[in-house]
Parts: structure tokens; C-alpha cells; sequence
């Protein structure tokens, strides 16, 4: 097979803008862009970006329309792909109402599909890793939220509504903080970069740091900061990336005893700088607790481009869903 007369687009929707990846049959990257603004908040002109920024990343690459396999916006979750909106806390109100995919269809002439970014993430790295579909595969995925995609036996488990697995919404304290999702004492409360973030401005010094960085950067890039604070060697900032890392290792600890998982990446902005600490922190604790840690070894990896692995694994989605129709890509 010609891995390059057909490629895959991608567009991840997030805080830092929206992220476009291409890739071929083969998972190699054929081209990315990166446009910062912000995406707007009314949906018909965010519709209208989409077709133009689309169509110009082609004519960039040189890449032809005909040998296109389609455009998966990815995004945080919970998405609705009956209606394909995207209802998320992390994206405009507006758009929780409205059909991302039909108006492209319609404009693009190609098709057209949302997704959870953790979905995409794990999809993505399952295909360009060439997993045997034997695995029990996981991606955990962390940006502003906090997420996992479960690949069984080479297709993506979805649940009733393609938002399984949410990570982030497992529970360490039933009495804990409330989340926006209804429940109380969620993983993503503790672990997540904004609440690793209110703690370290408890600490003087790490708000004094975080405050005189705080003009140019958001949210994920103060995380970014804060990690490398910890990796060169800053004690109390090295402190709080552990405590994420560790609550975090809970949650996956039971998403591994859940589906006795074998393989597992981590993968999101989140791990980009300080993700060696999380994968050392999971190793041990399943080599010391993971229920069928004598029946078998579980694989624990570091995403090879943490930031990329949404928008590279939506472009694998609509390469999968064009070689093998409802496999992974759609519930049957």
C-alpha cells in the first residue's frame, strides 16, 4: 500500500489555539501548524476558520484534495456525535448547541467527524506504535483535564456515547472537592495543572515566580513552568509535580484493574516537560499493585510528542475509519 496516496487531517481545539496535524498511512507526520488565536466563540465563525484554515494547510503542503480520508476537530470531552457539538466546560457554551461536522461536510466535500482528545491521543499512538491488537491498550491523557482512551483488541472502547473512560472523574474522595461534572473529590480536582497550580501559589516563593510569569503565559505554560522548576532541581516545586503524578497513579491504578491493561502512554501537554517523574511514579506502583502484576509485565511509556498526540491521533482516526469502516472510529 501507497502509504502516502491517502493522509489523514486533525484538528485539536485548545487553550494554546488550534493545532493541525497531516499524517500518511504509516502514522509519519506530513505536515503541523500551529494557529494561536483564540477560536471564536460563535460556532458559524468558527466553522468558517476551520474551511479556511483546512484548505490552506493543504495548498501548503502541496497535498491534493482527492487523496484526503477526511478532518476529525478534536477537543475535550464530553462530545456528542449524534449532533457533533462539543459540550465541554473548556469550550464555548455556544458551541454545545451546534453542529461542528454537517457544515463542513457540506463545505469541504469530505467527511467530517468530533472527537475526545484522550480518544484521538490513544487511537494515534496504538496505530503509529503498530501495537499488536493482542494488547490491552491505554492512553492517558492530561491538559488542562485529565482523560484516558482504552483500545481492545485494535478498536477504541467507547461506551454508550463515545466519553468513556473519563479519567479524570474517578473519584479519590467521595466527601472531597465538588467537580463542575456533579461528583465530589474527582482525580482531575487534585492532579490537573490548575490545582497543582493553586497549590503552588500557597507557597510564597513558587507565587512570586508563577506571578512574574504569569503575563505571558496561560495555564498549561505556568504548568510548564512550574515542571521545570522541579526537574532543575526546585524542591518544592519537584514536591507538588509528585503529588500530582502520585493522586494521578491512583486513578490509573484502577483503570488498569478495570481492564487489566497491558500497555499503557502517556500522552497530553501535561506530561510534556516533567512526564518521566508520572511514568516512574505508575511503573512502581503497579509493579506493586496492579491486580494481575503476576500473570503479566504492563508496558508504561512516555508519548514520543506528548503536545502533538490529540491532533496526530485524529488524523489517524480518519485514516483508520477509511481502510476499516466503524472499526474504532464510530460505535456499530
Amino acid at each position: 500500500m501507497n502509504s502516502v496516496a491517502r493522509f489523514g487531517v486533525g484538528m485539536q481545539l485548545g487553550p494554546q489555539g488550534l493545532l493541525w496535524t497531516a499524517t500518511n498511512m504509516r502514522g509519519g507526520i506530513l505536515g503541523r501548524k500551529r494557529t494561536p488565536e483564540t477560536p471564536p466563540h460563535d460556532p458559524k465563525l468558527m466553522v468558517a476558520r476551520v474551511a479556511h484554515e483546512y484548505k490552506a494547510f493543504l495548498a501548503a503542503l502541496r497535498l491534493p484534495d482527492s487523496a484526503s480520508a477526511g478532518l476529525a476537530l478534536v477537543g475535550p470531552g464530553p462530545i456528542d456525535q449524534t449532533d457533533g457539538s462539543f459540550k465541554s466546560t473548556q469550550t464555548p457554551e455556544t458551541w454545545s448547541r451546534f453542529d461542528m461536522a454537517k457544515p463542513l461536510i457540506a463545505e469541504l466535500e469530505i467527511p467530517v467527524r468530533v472527537e475526545n482528545d484522550a480518544n484521538s491521543a490513544a487511537l494515534g499512538e496504538f496505530w503509529s506504535r503498530q501495537i499488536s491488537r493482542a494488547r490491552t491498550f491505554a492512553c492517558i491523557y492530561m491538559n488542562l483535564g485529565i482523560g484516558a482512551g482504552v483500545v481492545v483488541d485494535g478498536a477504541l472502547y467507547r461506551g454508550a456515547s463515545s466519553n468513556a473512560t473519563e479519567l479524570g472523574h474517578i473519584s479519590l474522595d467521595p466527601t472531597g472537592v465538588s467537580c463542575f461534572c456533579g461528583n465530589h473529590g474527582c482525580v482531575e480536582r487534585y492532579a490537573a495543572p490548575d490545582a497543582i497550580l493553586g497549590q503552588a501559589h500557597q507557597n510564597e516563593e513558587l507565587k512570586e515566580q508563577l506571578a512574574a510569569a504569569a503575563g505571558t503565559l496561560d495555564t498549561m505554560g505556568q504548568f510548564d513552568y512550574l515542571a521545570r522548576l522541579a526537574v532543575r532541581g526546585n524542591d518544592t516545586a519537584a514536591t507538588l509535580i509528585d503529588v500530582s503524578a502520585t493522586r494521578l497513579t491512583h486513578a490509573a491504578l484502577t483503570l488498569t484493574n478495570l481492564f487489566d491493561l497491558d500497555h499503557i502512554v502517556l500522552a497530553g501537554p501535561g506530561f510534556a516537560v516533567a512526564g518521566a517523574t508520572f511514568v516512574s511514579r505508575l511503573r512502581s506502583q503497579l509493579v506493586a499493585s496492579a491486580f494481575a502484576r503476576h500473570s503479566h509485565t504492563i508496558t508504561v511509556e512516555l508519548s514520543s510528542n506528548p503536545r502533538d498526540s490529540a491532533a496526530i491521533g485524529a488524523a489517524a482516526l480518519m485514516l483508520q475509519s477509511s481502510v476499516s469502516p466503524h472499526r474504532g472510529t464510530s460505535k456499530p
